[in-house]
């Protein structure tokens, strides 16, 4: 089976097809499942999809802590130099957003380009605004809140199954991963994810990085912000307007051309 042992964790994941390799990671809830939208067209085009479970989350093992922006790339670190595969394109969406960056600023050789898709970072608020989020995600019922809070992430093109799947994913999810992993993010001395900390995290990533936004923030001005973070040249950000959080679900046609016109302009 395609598990590595690292880090106290032992991580699925799924390495399919030949050429420059692309990590593809999800996000908070999600599993590896998420971008069954791009690995065909990806290995299409010629690329190798290296698809993790992150840990906590589908096939992947449950913890007690790894479970943040740096915790994770250290996982995805490791399974890139047990598969040898040498500098990737890192695909992130949400947290796994915040993952692939992170993987980029703290692992820099193994990283080609970075893609953050919708990322967790940015976040308006203090630790202490968001305090009580996370507690309420910690307590019994918090399945239930994430997954009101979720209900509003979807564009009115967003096919109802979408919904149905991210819903009993929030369901199935381990009470400790569903609040640590967001803890992971926004709280601690650790975290990057809050605005003033991302914008200083951002500045230190030196691959060429292609952003998407769009979801329930303003993703022109997130965009414009974003864009202005990454200092690489051929760094760009798009905004989606009036779709929602997993836009290449949404549009994964459009979402799959922009990102290989992107690719093949690294040269």
């Amino acid at each position: 089976m395609p598990y590595i042992e690292t880090n106290g964790a032992n991580i699925f994941y799924t390495d399919e097809g030949s050429g420059p390799p692309v990590l593809l990671v999800h996000g908070w809830s999600c599993d590896g499942t998420d971008w069954a939208w791009q690995t065909p067209a990806l290995k299409a085009a010629g690329y190798r999809c290296v698809v993790p479970d992150l840990r906590g989350h589908g096939r992947s093992s449950v913890t007690e802590d790894g479970y943040t922006p740096r915790g994770y790339a250290a996982d995805l670190a490791a399974l890139l130099g047990e598969l040898r595969t040498g500098p990737v394109v890192a695909i992130g969406h949400s947290m796994g957003g915040a993952a692939v960056v992170a993987l980029a600023v703290e692992h820099p050789e193994a990283v080609r380009a970075v893609v953050p898709v919708d990322s967790g970072y940015g976040q308006t608020g203090t630790a202490e605004q968001l305090a009580p989020l996370i507690e309420a995600v910690k307590a019994p019922d918090g399945a239930a809140f994430a997954q009101q809070m979720f209900s509003t992430f979807y564009g009115a093109a967003a096919p109802p199954h979408l919904k149905e799947i991210h819903m009993r994913r929030i369901a199935a999810m381990h009470p400790q991963v569903r609040w640590k992993a967001l803890a992971g993010m926004f709280a601690g001395e650790d975290q990057f994810c809050l605005k003033p900390e991302a914008e200083r995290y951002l500045r230190r990533v030196q691959a060429p990085a292609l952003a998407f936004r769009a979801g329930n923030q303003d993703p022109v001005a997130v965009a414009a912000w974003e864009r202005a973070c990454f200092q690489h040249p051929k760094s760009a950000a798009l905004a989606w307007e009036g779709y929602g959080h997993w836009l290449h679900q949404e549009r994964p046609e459009e979402f799959n051309r922009v990102l290989l016109e992107w690719l093949a302009g690294l040269g």
